[in-house]
């Protein structure tokens, strides 16, 4: 900003910085003394030359107060300006380690020469241009006028070095263009008188997350300054002050009524259509003599200024009402708000704003809750914005996955806790995964079983009386006391505004309704059991209620297609039944579905698809003869022919069960060095302890992602046993043995899910019956053969009546399915 140096009035050192006095033996400052850092000597030897002498060195300190002749004659001879001053901004990594202050460009300069008695010089007009008050640059825009300044500066001999600084440098917002910062006068708030009740009145909100409390926003209120209300603007809320035109007379005059405007000027102010209009310019036609001049000359004028529109937001809640003017008793029994929300940044704006003027007028907070979230990034990276278009087309968004998707990605996103986020498609998608298309999928599947009962006639079905809970199945029950520990934490989450709480609750639900629940229970619905289609019924009309606010759509549809009621959103949000909750059955059931998860995920880790069937899966808990009654459940869901439930203790007699330590040496490299060897050598060796802070390895600690543990189990009676250690305690072993009638068992199964597939291909209803022809490879026939009645069950490919597959069966080089409606 070399366009700044016309106006320096002051120059600052550190004060407990040590200065050299240098004198070059040659080039363009032989033979003068340069005052410099000392630090900063070596950073000028090509300009110094190598014969430099230093002649003094002293602190900073010993500089302050020296005057000194400044780069521009214009503004000498100002008072207490071009002196030496002391500042803790001022620093040796680059420059000098003096720095110039133009008070009026600056905010530290501002500060520094107003403690020290200097007023500032503005020679730059509201264009950014020079006045008259520099005549060798007026008129000249000051970025233009940068070439010119260095040119001067090098003529008069007073340039050491003349170089150019990268750094960030401020923008506008809007149109992109250069900003420069000018000292300008304004109205304040003195704000510092009740910055500490502000302080104290901050510990009544309950902010989300909590951290702002006393972090970025009691940070910001113990460092309160005075607020500058005040702005060089025509549209705006004019400020209510007439002020005399002459100094001889000074008198001020503050309104704050109609009533008081209509006393003082005998009139109000009137637009063109004769209509009370308080802005400008008919507020500025308001004038009067002022009453202190006897001389009768002067006049009480409105000041031109406006009032900053943060003023405006911060005047909202009693505002929008024309309180005190009206609605006293309205704005009283609502003040302050339960409520809001904004981003980060309105701890230092709208947050703030709210905070002040509650705290000046009301003496209490302006809102009792507060949640503040992070900064929609695009996918770049970068703050979202409408220029850059760094974000996927909203409209393709909405076309493709809908709006709910959308909403879903922002709500359960850590967003909402002060955190950013980055909007992807993959994103997007991910919360249609994992939560939209479950509870949609859950709908449809009740849906067509319900029309596909009873002959097709339809069941309907209905929500379960509190008193029918105890005759159900204990699958029914288990659902239903999952469905009222979800109302629960959701309610309770929602309550404290933890959305994201609420939103993952309800996505770890949709696992345990869609991959437990109905998964398990698909043949009951077949059958027609009137419990489990008033089960679902019940359990979808209660959901639809709880996730409303979340999604706000598909809930809609759910709900108006399950009860024919106008919108979910006319109807009362859910409370828990009481009759619901069984923590016992829970407990049970949850080791239950724990048990199923591991032992999936060992098939996946031995690539076996889970209709294979397997022989054996062994269970090794504290209590089995809890999970004991389960068995039949387990079994059905990982389709092994047996399931032995034993002690751990028992198991743990024949089984060697250890923990491994395996060092991660490219991610501990870098920050360990050579002791990641030590480490690896721990690891291997059993050298190796776990501790709070994680792990220590041949005498070195690890952090996590340095390291994996795992416990790994040993004994087994074969090279095809997988087993796992259980989250809560346990283990689970499972066979992977497979035999002929395994593998042909498996084939014949994978044939069900080829027909199955074929019929929806033939957009068949679930309740037709077919007739299938299959060509199957030679060696395939047996298998097919041997398990074709259930082939034909599952498949409907059997006479209702008879129960005689209609399933005929070749051989041939590959695989052929036909399938035709009976």
């Amino acid at each position: 900003t070399p366009w700044t140096l016309p106006s320096n009035l002051a120059a600052a050192v550190g004060p407990d910085i040590e200065y050299s006095v240098v004198v070059p033996a040659a080039g363009a400052f032989a033979g003068r003394r340069l005052v410099l850092a000392s630090a900063r000597v070596g950073a000028y030897a090509r300009e110094l030359g190598e014969d430099v002498e230093v002649v003094a060195t002293m602190l900073g300190s010993a500089l302050v107060g020296l005057a000194y002749r400044p780069p521009f004659a214009e503004f000498v001879g100002r008072a207490n300006a071009h002196r030496v001053l002391a500042a803790d901004f001022v620093s040796t990594e680059d420059g000098t380690g003096i720095v110039h202050l133009a008070p009026a460009f600056g905010e530290d300069d501002m500060e520094a020469c107003t403690a020290a008695g200097i007023e500032p010089v503005i020679p730059i007009d509201a264009k950014g241009r020079f006045t008259a008050e520099m005549p060798a640059y007026e008129g000249v825009q000051v970025f233009d006028a940068n070439p010119a300044v260095i040119a001067d500066l090098k003529a008069a001999g007073v340039v050491l070095r003349h170089e150019t600084y990268d750094h960030a440098y401020p923008h506008c917002w809007r149109c992109r263009n250069p900003l420069i910062y000018r000292a300008i006068s304004s109205w304040f708030v003195r704000v510092t008188e009740f910055r500490d009740r502000m302080v104290e009145l901050n510990e009544d909100i309950t902010w989300v997350p909590e951290h702002i409390k006393h972090g970025q926003f009691g940070k910001w209120l113990e460092g309160a300054r005075d607020w500058s209300i005040s702005r060089n603007r025509y549209f705006g809320t004019p400020i209510p002050i007439w002020q005399s035109d002459d100094p001889t007379y000074p008198r001020i005059d503050a309104y704050g009524s109609l009533a008081e405007i209509e006393r003082d000027f005998g009139r109000l102010p009137l637009n063109a259509s004769g209509e009370v209009d308080l802005h400008r310019p008919f507020i500025d036609d308001l004038t009067r003599p002022n009453p202190d001049d006897p001389t009768g000359a002067s006049t009480m004028r409105r000041i031109p200024d406006v009032l900053d529109v943060w003023f405006d937001s911060g005047s909202m809640p009693f505002a929008q009402v024309h309180y005190p003017f009206n609605n006293r008793e309205w704005f009283d029994s609502h003040y302050p708000g339960d409520f809001i929300v904004e981003y980060i940044g309105q701890t230092r704006g709208w947050f703030y704003t709210l905070h002040v003027l509650a705290t000046a007028l009301f003496d209490r907070p302006s809102f009792k809750t507060c949640v503040s979230h992070g900064v929609v990034l695009g996918s770049d990276g970068r703050k979202m914005s409408k220029s850059l278009r760094n974000y996927p087309d909203v409209n393709e968004v909405f076309h493709r996955d809908g709006s709910d998707a959308m909403r879903w990605f922002l709500m359960s996103s850590p967003i909402l806790r002060g955190g950013n986020l980055v909007v992807t498609e993959e994103g997007i998608r991910e919360g249609t995964r994992q939560v939209l298309l479950p509870l949609w999928s859950t709908y449809y599947f009740f849906t067509l079983y319900a029309r596909a009962a009873t002959h097709g006639r339809g069941f309907i079905a209905r929500r379960l009386g509190d008193h029918e809970i105890r005759e159900l199945p204990v699958m029914d029950r288990y659902a239903l006391a999952k469905t009222a520990e979800l109302i629960e934490t959701v309610t309770a989450q929602m309550e404290a505004f933890d959305v994201p709480g609420a939103s993952e609750s309800l996505r770890a639900y949709m696992d345990l309704l869609t991959n437990w629940y109905v998964r398990t229970q698909r043949d009951r619905f077949w059958d027609e059991d009137e419990h489990a289609f008033n089960t679902l019924f019940t359990i979808l009309e209660t959901v639809s209620r709880l996730a409303a606010p979340l999604l706000p759509l598909v809930t809609e549809e759910i709900y108006r297609g399950l009860t024919g009621v106008r919108s979910v959103h006319l109807t009362g949000y859910p409370v828990a039944s009481h009759a619901w909750a069984d923590p016992s059955l829970g407990g049970v059931m949850d080791q239950a579905r724990e048990v199923v998860s591991a032992a999936h995920a060992l098939r996946k880790g031995r690539q076996i698809r889970v209709r294979q069937p397997l022989s054996r899966l062994v269970v090794a808990v504290a209590a089995p003869e809890a999970l004991a009654p389960y068995a039949g459940l387990v079994a059905t869901e990982l389709n092994v022919k047996a399931v032995e439930f034993v002690t751990t203790d028992a198991f743990t007699a024949t089984h060697a069960v250890e923990r491994r330590l395996t060092v991660n040496a490219r991610a501990a490299g870098p920050r360990i060095g050579k002791d990641v060897q030590a480490a690896i050598k721990g690891s291997k060796t059993g050298d190796w302890s776990e501790v709070d802070s994680g792990v220590v390895s041949g005498g070195i600690p690890l952090e996590a992602g340095e390291y994996e543990l795992a416990t790994v189990i040993g004994g087994s009676d074969s090279d095809s046993d997988a087993a796992s250690v259980l989250p809560s305690g346990g283990f689970v072993l499972l066979d992977t043995a497979l035999t002929d009638g395994l593998e042909a068992e498996g084939y014949a199964r994978d044939l069900i899910r080829t027909i199955q597939d074929e019929r929806k291909r033939e957009g068949l209803d679930v309740s037709d019956r077919i007739i299938v022809a299959l060509v199957v490879p030679v060696d395939r026939v047996a298998a097919v053969e041997a398990h074709m009645q259930l082939i034909a069950h599952e498949t409907l490919a059997e006479d209702r009546e008879t129960g005689v597959a209609r399933v005929a069966v070749t051989a041939g080089a590959g695989l052929t399915v036909v399938i035709s409606k009976h």
